[in-house]
């Protein structure tokens, strides 16, 4: 297993952080409490090996990762009582991603909770732009070979 020892997510992993609130382990995933929740209940899966970026996951690594998050998502909104749940994945800095480590966010919601709305209220992006992303995407993805 490939890990970083500056990581704090890997120090998880390796069980050499006291602090951890882990809720589930297995041989690809680690789930656990984050040092500040933003709600009780706030969960990451992490996968055990490090890896920055999504992009980065080999393929059953993200099946895997993938699978995991409905049961357990089933899981915290059935045991705290949410409301909803946010399923949160960020990739770089500008994505808000703050630890270099793949991390999945399961947030429990409630009406009234702090965090607020996570999307702006609106955009205004005209439609040639809109047509002009939405060609190239199409076009980048019917390369896709599954």
């Amino acid at each position: 297993m490939i890990e970083d020892s500056g990581c704090p997510f890997c120090m998880i992993v390796q069980r050499d952080d006291p602090d951890a609130r882990e809720v589930y382990r297995d041989d690809e995933v680690v789930a656990f409490f984050p040092m500040e929740p933003a709600v009780l209940g706030h969960t990451l899966l992490v996968p055990r090996r490090h890896v920055p970026v999504i992009w980065q996951l080999h393929d059953n690594e993200a099946e895997h990762l993938g699978l995991l998050i409905v049961p357990m998502s089933r899981v915290i909104v059935e045991t705290v009582k949410a409301e909803g749940l946010n399923v949160i994945q960020s990739n770089g800095k500008v994505a808000t991603q703050s630890i270099d480590h793949v991390h999945v966010h399961l947030v429990p919601r409630w009406s009234g909770d702090s965090i607020g709305r996570i999307w702006p209220p609106e955009t205004n992006y005209s439609e040639r732009v809109k047509d002009k992303a939405w060609n190239e995407l199409r076009d980048a993805c019917r390369k896709i070979h599954l």
